[in-house]
């Protein structure tokens, strides 16, 4: 039977160089879906998508043309009698000295670590128990994009396909694991792999082949060990297979949590089934689990968007379903079991590979919905300056991603409006109950592009929690 591709129409993965000049981060708008037009314009582009640390309700992001701009401070310096003589404007001096007392405040809870790095030069400017082990929440994703940009490469793509089965008469969908699988005619999550047109080709395949009606087994396999995360049943994350399509949403609901499939393989299963009724094909009795022949070739297949732009939806909106397939694929790429286990190993032996110091850290899920994540404010700042490296621009994603103070996804609604920092500073937030974190880029006011991580514990307040962290990302954005 001949071979029939569905190939998406979808950019090309956001690869550009990170926008490092000052000059080049203030013109750079309009922002949309955590991108710059431009970006958005070469990646997959993505509307909004589910996770934690959305912000229900929050207004939509303002225009960029109102971001202050990003060197206000330009002009006629003071006279260096009017600073202060130990303090040199852009040195560790001046931030020690406004996030010190920051950082003591009682509403970030009983444990903090903090970093603050030049992403260009590594040069340390702020620390604060740097390399203490702590449960990062969803600032462990920035772990997570980097392991896979560097396994899998921006341009990889994630096939789902339909193959003959073993016994004639039958055909199986195979899951690969792509996470922005849909099942609807046009998804309102964005662009990536669709059982639609997958149905169509395999359709007009069998038609071609003289075939009208088939039995439909499907393949999940590649994804083994449990598929429930070890937090149980969780609104925020569906069972983590290798089949599963729209997120095993039941709704049209793309963003925030929302009761998820049991079994999203078996459903996608089954909605493949209609579609190809619909498109006159007869497929009699239940979709069944089978193995799909090894070696055998597809009838159709149909793509995800890159691996690129799957890493900046799950950056910007916080996607815990992303996350989680991206790790497992991480694993795929090193040959390992895709598993939760296999998965933290992978990531963890990748991220070592690049140099990163890895030792005494876990990545026990993609996400950060698993508490027995520990990474340290040390590792996080390494992560966003190895993504920053021009001799990394595999891994520009990571940060392309990272949402937008006032104007996109998680920081929509944080350091925004009259804020200093508004448009000024990226980052991942991180957030489950008694643990706040922020970690992303800034451009100061002399150009420098900065790295910084804050990690907390025991906060009485979320809430108050985030706005102390608020203000420590303003504080690196601003400080000369």
């Amino acid at each position: 039977m001949p071979l029939v591709k569905t190939w998406q129409l979808i950019a090309g993965s956001a690869v550009a160089g990170l926008a490092l000049s000052a000059v080049t981060v203030a013109s750079a708008g309009p922002w949309d879906s955590g991108q710059r037009k431009a970006e958005r314009d070469r990646a997959a582009s993505w509307s909004r998508a589910g996770g934690t640390d959305h912000v229900a309700g929050a207004a939509l992001p303002k225009p960029a043309a109102s971001a202050p701009g990003v060197l206000p401070g330009i002009g006629p310096s003071a006279p260096a009698g009017d600073r202060p003589a130990a303090v040199a404007p852009g040195g560790p001096e001046a931030l020690a000295g406004v996030l010190g007392p920051l950082l003591a405040d009682r509403a970030l809870g009983s444990v903090r670590s903090a970093s603050v790095i030049d992403a260009a030069t590594g040069r340390v400017l702020y620390e604060s128990a740097p390399g203490e082990a702590m449960t990062p929440a969803s600032t462990i994703k920035i772990a997570t994009a980097v392991a896979a940009l560097a396994a899998l490469g921006p341009e990889h793509r994630i096939r789902t396909t339909v193959t003959p089965a073993a016994e004639p008469g039958r055909i199986v969908l195979v899951g690969g694991g792509d996470p922005s699988l849909t099942a609807k005619k046009k998804s309102p999550a964005g662009s990536g792999g669709s059982l639609v047109a997958l149905a169509a080709d395999t359709a007009q395949a069998l038609k071609a082949a003289g075939t009208d009606t088939v039995a439909l087994g499907y393949d999940d396999f590649l994804y083994p060990g449990a598929v429930r995360h070890p937090i149980g049943r969780n609104d925020n994350i569906a069972p983590v297979t290798a089949l599963t399509a729209d997120e095993g949403r039941p709704d049209d609901s793309v963003s925030g949590p929302v009761e998820r499939s049991d079994d999203p393989s078996g459903d996608t299963a089954r909605a493949f089934a209609g579609l190809l009724r619909e498109r006159g094909i007869k497929v009699t009795g239940e979709p069944a689990r089978v193995n799909a022949p090894a070696g055998a070739q597809p009838l159709a297949a149909t793509q995800s968007t890159p691996v690129a732009g799957l890493v900046e939806r799950m950056l910007t909106h916080s996607d815990n379903d992303i996350a989680e397939a991206l790790a497992r694929q991480t694993a795929v790429a090193a040959g390992a079991p895709a598993s939760f286990e296999g998965a933290e190993k992978a990531v963890s032996d990748k991220l070592a590979s690049l140099g990163l110091d890895v030792n005494g850290y876990r990545f026990a899920d993609g996400s950060g919905l698993n508490r027995a994540d520990k990474v340290s404010t040390r590792l996080l700042t390494g992560l966003l300056a190895k993504a920053a490296d021009p001799g990394h621009p595999e891994l520009r994603p990571a940060l392309t991603g990272l949402p937008v103070a006032g104007f996109t996804g998680t920081l929509r609604s944080r350091n925004a409006g009259t804020s200093p920092a508004a448009g000024l500073l990226r980052a991942k937030t991180g957030t489950l109950t008694g643990v706040n974190s922020l970690a992303g880029t800034a451009v100061d006011p002399s150009g420098r592009l900065l790295a910084f991580a804050f990690l907390t514990a025991g906060a009485p307040d979320g809430p108050a929690a985030e706005k102390g962290l608020d203000k420590l990302a303003a504080a690196v954005a601003t400080t000369p």
